[in-house]
């Protein structure tokens, strides 16, 4: 159990304090029992978000420049409750909108641009105020690209107070499943899930060669489990990582470039994804879990390209790991905190079993809450049989959910937090689980916000047709050429990318190319996880790289020669969507049968560890030029899929493999001698 939980809310105002607290009740409350109805909870929920992002990024720094930022923020959220007092009244409208519907409509659409600025800066209002003045003005435009026009408050009607503008899709995900498991995320690291994986992943890996590089990719997957943001992954396992690796030896930038990458691949590790997952399935219809599924593969083979890197890297580099007596029992440290395993184990249990996610974030949040307030009652107990009975009955009060719903998870923690104030031995639980609660609101800001400002593009979008128009340019350009249009598409995710986050750039890439690549003969599925793929590389793409400027300050190195390094890294992940599209059976889609995936899985392998013994310029000994373009020529054949390039790639991959073995036998027999 952490021992200082006040240290990451010592700095935040009280008044910031008890809003974020309020946000997370409420989306607890609603997750629970769902009171009101989807439209006024989303509004309630943007509302809450803009006014926290007000109280959080003031204007200026003057008392009366925070005064007046607070005030706008105490304005969107007054306002956000326009939508539960008037519901009948603007149902009963249906989009017949009043003056005052438009005013309220006009100043929270400025509120929420002003706050998508304050809190992400210029790049993502800049785009959707784009789109807004093509909704508003495109009929003027020439050519295609002219619309037959639309009324000021048809637009207004549509972005703010329908469900395809800010209260769209993004919104109601971000609002529901996004914001859950933001806050299960934060649970299980304030009540030590981070040391866990840490301590896991030192013991298993953190002795062999190049292990501290290697703990990075294990502990930065592990977290991606819980928690899909890779630029959180980056500033917190980053903190011990990066240090380390550039303590054995490794460059910093590249040692940033490593952390980087690994963080990245949360968001593409199920079972808790990027925020982007959980849009995917309500844009697609179809069960989370099966995002999951068509994720699972590629995601396992992303972080085995990077494990496979630092592993090369450290054998170029004749780095070593730690002393085997430095690293951490990973059974000890699996015994001491196992509990905290519990709930990630029954969230994907619930998953696998077809509940939605909502169903299972919920109940996967309160099983955190149970066992970390039962954890600490059970410290207090110093007779083991004692122990263990509490925990057996703590399991079938727990158990009375199936008879009574979801309010015994309510009144079992009652009493768990009724017995800790009784016992005043433990203070700190209820002190981490509070600071869960202000961190989880906190953190859900930047995705909730982009969330909501991204529904103008939607919406715009939906309004005008534009998609359709500007896909058919697009299909005219890519017409009977997948790799042109593939092209096409991972351009615009990482042009984007290098502006917006990953939320906008998937829906406004995937609302242009997806419908393209399915009229191409490319599976639903694996369209629009193409978009989302290389929407996540854009991250560490140059010049901007948000996650490897996260990493810099820590690694002290520039975030550029960081991101280049980042794109060495991960070079192969550029190339697992390519092989996904010409063989979806890398994401479990198509009728191939388990043949199909274990030939492209095995493919997909010999490809990665050529790929990467190429970029690097080591295998199991050094690399000339020559042998490098060879090996990257080798994996580049078995990526084509085009006739007999899979046989003369195979043939390419043993006979090089074979031929470098030959000439560095002592490496082969000893890998671990350098």
């Amino acid at each position: 159990m952490n021992s200082s939980p006040r240290s990451a809310i010592a700095d935040i105002p009280r008044s910031v304090f008890w809003v974020a607290l309020a946000l997370s009740a409420f989306q607890i409350y609603m997750a629970a029992f769902h009171p009101l109805s989807s439209l006024v909870i989303r509004a309630i929920h943007v509302g809450f978000v803009v006014l926290l992002i007000f109280m959080l990024e003031p204007a200026a720094t003057s008392r009366g420049g925070r005064f007046f930022s607070w005030a706008l923020g105490g304005i969107a959220f007054v306002l956000s409750l326009y939508h539960w007092v008037f519901e009948s009244d603007l149902t009963a409208r249906a989009g017949m909108l009043t003056p005052t519907d438009t005013l309220v409509g006009v100043v929270l659409l400025i509120l929420v641009f002003e706050a998508a600025r304050r809190m992400m800066g210029w790049a993502l209002p800049f785009i959707c105020g784009l789109f807004l003045l093509y909704g508003l003005f495109g009929e003027y435009l020439p050519g295609m690209l002219q619309h037959r026009g639309y009324g000021f408050d048809q637009i207004i009607g549509t972005l703010s107070f329908g469900t395809e503008g800010i209260y769209g899709t993004p919104t109601y995900v971000s609002s529901t499943y996004i914001f859950l498991f933001i806050l299960f995320g934060a649970f299980l690291e304030q009540a030590g899930m981070i040391t866990l994986f840490t301590n896991f992943a030192m013991g298993m890996v953190g002795h062999t060669r190049g292990g501290p590089a290697k703990v990075s990719v294990i502990s930065s997957g592990f977290m991606g489990t819980i928690n899909g943001s890779g630029v959180a992954n980056v500033v917190t396992t980053g903190q011990f990582t990066i240090p380390l690796m550039k303590r054995f030896g490794y460059a910093p930038a590249f040692a940033g470039g490593v952390e980087a990458t690994s963080s990245m691949g949360g968001q593409i590790m199920p079972p808790v994804m990027g925020a982007v997952a959980f849009i995917m399935a309500e844009t697609l219809n179809v069960p989370y879990i099966d995002i999951c599924k068509a994720a699972l593969i590629p995601a396992l083979l992303y972080f085995v390209t990077i494990f496979w890197t630092v592993h090369l890297e450290a054998g170029r580099k004749g780095l070593h790991g730690l002393d085997k007596k430095d690293c951490p029992d990973p059974w000890a440290a699996l015994k001491e905190r196992w509990y905290l395993l519990l709930p990630l184990l029954g969230l994907v249990a619930l998953l696998f079993s077809g509940y939605t996610p909502m169903f299972s974030g919920t109940i996967g949040l309160a099983l955190t809450v149970v066992l970390i307030f039962g954890a600490a009652i059970v410290q207090g107990i110093s007779r083991q049989s004692m122990r263990y009975l509490f925990w057996v009955l703590l399991a079938f009060a727990c158990g009375g959910f199936l008879e009574f719903g979801v309010i015994t998870f309510f009144v079992v923690t009652a009493m768990l937090v009724a017995l800790l104030l009784i016992s005043r031995k433990e203070t700190n639980a209820l002190r981490l689980a509070v600071e869960a609660l202000v961190m989880g609101a906190r953190h859900a800001l930047p995705v909730a916000i982009a969330c909501a400002l991204v529904g103008v593009i939607i919406g715009i979008i939906n309004l005008t047709g534009v998609a359709t128009t500007l896909g058919g340019y697009i299909i005219s350009i890519g017409q009977g050429n997948l790799f042109l249009a593939l092209l096409l598409t991972m351009l615009t995710c990482l042009i984007l990318g290098m502006g917006i986050p990953t939320i906008p750039n998937y829906i406004l890439t995937s609302s242009l190319a997806a419908p393209i690549l399915l009229e191409l003969g490319v599976p639903l599925i694996v369209s629009h996880m193409f978009v989302f793929y290389f929407g996540i590389m854009a991250d560490l793409t140059p010049p901007v790289a948000l996650a490897c400027f996260a990493a810099s300050p820590i690694a002290k190195a520039p975030g550029l020669q960081i991101s280049v390094q980042a794109l060495r890294v991960a070079v192969a992940g550029f190339i697992m969507p390519y092989m996904a599209v010409y063989a979806p059976a890398l994401m479990l889609q198509g009728d191939g049968g388990a043949t199909a995936i274990i030939y492209i899985v095995v493919k997909a392998l010999l490809a990665i560890g050529l790929w990467g013994a190429g970029a690097i310029g080591y295998l199991f000994g050094p690399l000339g030029w020559l042998s490098r373009v060879i090996a990257i020529a080798a994996a580049t054949l078995l990526v084509v899929a085009a006739p007999i390039t899979d046989e003369i790639g195979i043939a390419l991959c043993v006979g090089f493999i074979a031929w470098h073995a030959w000439h560095h036998p002592e490496k082969r027999m000893h890998p671990e001698s350098e």
